[in-house]
């Protein structure tokens, strides 16, 4: 690799961890505001912006280092307790956290903006205001000698613990920030702790460092430096006027025996300034009579490898989609191949065939589980879209958050964000009422907002749900028949109409505000739900609350399907959504040119739909057809089909840009065989199949009903 490309390496390592801080210190601040005497909290907040700093200071990105130190010491100050936590507080620091954002999107981008820089100097000037003069006294406190200002020499002793490099911690690059805050005059390694080479552990660490360092920083800067690696190492700051009695005193703490302590104060004589090195020469001669010729050695640091901690390693994403990909293709190739061995009609190949099918299953249920990451992550990011939303608004709104290790594809998490974003900024908005409201209503002042996911029937749920005032399905049905949308004389269901809200272009605010009220946004979540092949259902009940529910599949690469022939077209349905096989019934073979109606389930009236029919494909000759009851939360509907040629690992293909369009197929699939079948996006064929029942006034009204019922899949 060239010096640039390992700098781009490194680059976005930093910014991936520097935002992962990022994202932790604004969940620590707003658990602050919830519960300013949370000590933990304010620890978490302090590590996340010191952390931060640090990787910046190592980088050399001056404008977060200068700014989130900033920040940090109004952190400091308000854990020593010298300011308040109060609202102002508060306030600046999520202001500071935004601009940290500011900044980090500058280190990505590689350019530095005049406006951004500004930003910071303003933010800074208040952040000093409010925290400067506690500063200074903690300073004065901490570090008496030298005064805050005066340039004095500090003598550092650090021993690095022995399972730091297996946490992930390498101490150069502590060192090399260390020289942000003032001149490294001389540093000596410590090695005798090093074992024999026969017994070196090379993932252990056995080193130590003595240091002398000119800075003008209070102690308290100086042992922050080292504050994140605090649980892996051992050190000691020594202040600039520390005397022989201080020396004394590390001396015994650092060294075990004679040979050791000769050990250290040679290296003491090296880094020896004025004040001690009377005292090291006395001790160094004393040592000298007493010296073994053969030092002993210490194997240093605990082994903790035979325990059960997590390990975690950083994997680029476009190399696991490569990987996703390869075993997409594997699972084609597998099915090719047991193909093949029944062609052959080898029971030796078939067995052969039918074991690689196996491992293809497990190495293709790891590969998917490797892109899958718990919800509750984004769900976390809301509590400061509320808490803002909150002020801004003037209500008072708990968020409950529930289901968050639900897990699902990393792709759809990234997409589905944005529909989450709207969905709760429209229950803030529109759902939760003012707390005077609420009162009058005779409701509790504080609104309550619910982020809810669990699996369900191989999908996930997601729920957005709250206690306000619902919808008004009046108004909204109104509003729609005023623009049109709707015919006048129109017999909608309630979910028909909650439906109308997604419209583009589509609002009942009354005046526009920063929030809402535009009728754009709700449109974007219907698509961006249903171009993951998801459904939207809403539930409502007036003066009680609303619930949007979004329902998805688990992934988006390889689904479990059920493979059915209908004329010359194979379509595959997923599998989770398949109750049973049944013959066609009776109500069909009486009227086999009907493409819709209802039959007979055990008691039970089921709407069913003939797909040959409805995609204009002869059945095929003389053979038996069957009909597939699906049957999701909300209902079931029977799907009629020529053959069914059982379950098939799909492996999910784009359609072409011509097809993209195409409702009711949510792409197509490579079989075994070479040829191409589609897969069914079942909730979206059959809206589409109602919509055209309603458009043509041939078909019977029962049949009209029947479908209608089967449009509560989607």
């Amino acid at each position: 690799m060239t010096d640039d490309e390992i700098l781009a390496t490194a680059r976005a390592g930093f910014l991936d961890e520097a935002r992962e801080m990022l994202a932790q210190f604004e969940a620590a601040l707003l658990a602050m505001e919830q519960d300013p005497r949370d000590g933990e909290a304010v620890n978490r907040a302090f590590r996340a912006a010191h952390t931060i700093k640090g990787a910046a200071g190592l980088f050399g990105y001056d404008a977060v280092v200068g700014f989130t130190h900033e920040v940090e010491s109004l952190l400091e100050a308000t854990r020593s307790g010298e300011v308040a936590l109060d609202e102002p507080a508060m306030g600046l620091l999520l202001q500071g956290r935004d601009q940290i954002g500011r900044l980090l999107d500058e280190v990505g981008c590689g350019e530095a903006d005049a406006g951004t820089a500004a930003a910071s100097d303003h933010l800074g000037q208040q952040l000093r205001a409010l925290h400067g003069p506690a500063e200074a006294r903690a300073a004065a406190v901490a570090a008496p000698a030298p005064a805050a200002g005066t340039q004095g020499v500090w003598h550092l002793s650090l021993r690095v613990l022995g399972d730091a490099l297996r946490n992930g911690l390498d101490p150069l690059p502590f060192l090399r920030y260390l020289g942000t805050l003032g001149r490294v005059q001389g540093i000596r390694a410590v090695t005798e702790a090093v074992p024999a080479l026969e017994d070196l552990d090379p993932e252990a660490c056995h080193l130590g460092f003595e240091i002398r360092f000119a800075s003008a920083a209070p102690r308290v800067a100086i042992e922050q430096v080292f504050e994140f690696m605090q649980d892996d190492c051992d050190l000691a700051v020594l202040d600039p006027g520390a005397g022989p009695d201080a020396y004394e005193q590390l001396l015994q703490r650092r060294a075990a025996d004679p040979a050791a302590r000769a050990a250290l104060l040679a290296h003491w004589q090296v880094l020896a300034g004025p004040n001690e090195r009377p005292f090291i020469e006395r001790r160094a001669a004393a040592a000298a009579e007493r010296r073994q010729s053969e030092p002993e050695r210490r194997a240093g640091g605990r082994d903790r490898r035979g325990g059960d901690e997590t390990r975690f390693i950083r994997v680029r994403a476009d190399k696991l989609d490569k990987l996703i990909d390869l075993i997409g293709e594997l699972v084609i190739a597998s099915s090719g191949a047991q193909l093949v061995a029944q062609h052959e009609q080898s029971a030796r190949f078939a067995e052969a065939t039918l074991r690689i099918h196996d491992l293809v299953q497990v190495a293709r249920d790891g590969a998917l589980g490797l892109r899958m990451v718990p919800i509750g992550e984004t769900f976390t990011r809301f509590q400061r879209v509320v808490r803002d939303v909150c002020k801004q608004l003037g209500k008072d709104v708990e968020l409950q958050i529930s289901g968050g290790d639900t897990e699902m594809d990393k792709a759809m998490v990234d997409t589905i964000a944005d529909p989450l974003m709207h969905l709760v900024r429209n229950s803030l908005d529109h759902g939760i009422e003012p707390p005077e409201a609420r009162l009058a209503a005779g409701k509790p002042a504080q609104g309550r907002l619910a982020l809810h996911a669990y699996h369900e029937s191989g999908a996930i749920v997601i729920e957005v749900s709250d206690d306000g005032r619902g919808l008004d399905r009046e108004r909204i049905l109104a509003r729609a028949q005023a623009r049109g949308l709707v015919a006048a004389d129109a017999q909608l269901s309630d979910d028909e109409v909650y439906l109308l809200i997604f419209l583009p272009g589509f609002s009942t605010a009354e005046k526009v505000t920063n929030l809402s009220g535009r009728g754009v946004g709700m449109d974007v979540v219907k698509r961006n739900v249903e171009a993951l092949r998801g459904q939207i259902k809403i539930a409502s009940q007036p003066g009680r609350g609303a619930t949007m529910q979004l329902r998805l599949p688990l992934t988006l690469a390889i689904i479990d399907g059920f493979l059915v022939s209908v004329g010359s077209l194979g379509c595959v349905l997923p599998l989770e959504l398949v109750a049973e096989c049944l013959e066609v019934p009776r109500e069909h073979a009486q009227d086999p040119t009907r493409v819709c109606g209802h039959f007979d389930l055990r008691g039970e009236v089921v709407p069913y739909l003939d797909l040959g029919r409805f995609y204009r494909q002869e059945p095929a000759p003389l053979g038996r057809r069957s009909l597939v009851l699906v049957r999701d939360g909300a209902g079931c509907v029977g799907l009629v089909v020529d053959r069914l040629l059982g379950e098939h690992q799909t492996v999910i293909k784009p359609l072409g840009p011509a097809f993209r369009d195409i409702r009711g197929l949510a792409g197509s699939t490579i079989l075994g065989s070479g040829e191409v079948a589609l897969i069914l996006d079942v909730p979206a064929l059959l809206a589409l199949a109602t919509e055209q029942m309603r458009a043509d006034p041939r078909k019977s009204a029962a049949a009209r009903a029947a479908l209608l019922q089967g449009s509560a899949l989607g």
